[in-house]
């Protein structure tokens, strides 16, 4: 099980929203959510990480909890979230130069399957990733409650992480 600390921001059922924090800032930045000085972050500026949780120990919104996703399950999805559109590229590109045999464009033709390739593989990846969202293996558990956090300190993240 892969571990990560956070904070509850929101209780829903039997699910928790929570929001990841870590326990020292960014060497470059200085934050301790999101990224501060990356290309994505100067560009789409600063996302919290969000995510729902299932709420197995009656987490409360405040708290500080230790969250785990199963290895072998983040393994698996990150394999195929790179795999399937590489695979399809290749595929694509192959097939597109035997389709031009000989003619003088076949790099164009291997370029344009690529591409398809490409879209038909994040198209299957769309659909597999739909399949798997009621799949227990793939959902993040709060585990247990984080001791080692301060109260206060969790108290205040939490309020200033989301506004209704």
């Amino acid at each position: 099980m892969i571990e990560e600390h956070a904070v509850v921001i929101e209780v829903e059922r039997e699910l928790a929203l929570l929001e990841v924090v870590r326990r020292t800032p960014c060497g470059l930045c200085g934050q301790t959510r999101g990224c501060g000085i990356s290309l994505w972050g100067r560009l789409f500026g600063h996302r919290n990480n969000i995510f729902r949780a299932v709420n197995q120990i009656g987490a409360k919104l405040g708290d500080s909890v230790v969250v785990g996703v199963d290895e072998r399950a983040l393994l698996t999805s990150s394999l195929v979230a790179y795999g399937a559109p590489l695979l399809g590229v290749l595929a694509g590109a192959l097939l597109g130069s035997l389709f031009a045999g000989e003619a003088a464009s076949s790099d164009l033709h291997a370029v344009v399957g690529a591409a398809i390739g490409l879209m038909l593989g994040l198209l299957w990846l769309k659909v597999h990733a739909a399949g798997h969202v009621l799949d227990p293996r793939y959902r993040p558990v709060i585990l247990r409650a984080d001791e080692a956090a301060e109260g206060s300190q969790v108290q205040w993240k939490c309020e200033t992480t989301r506004t209704k």
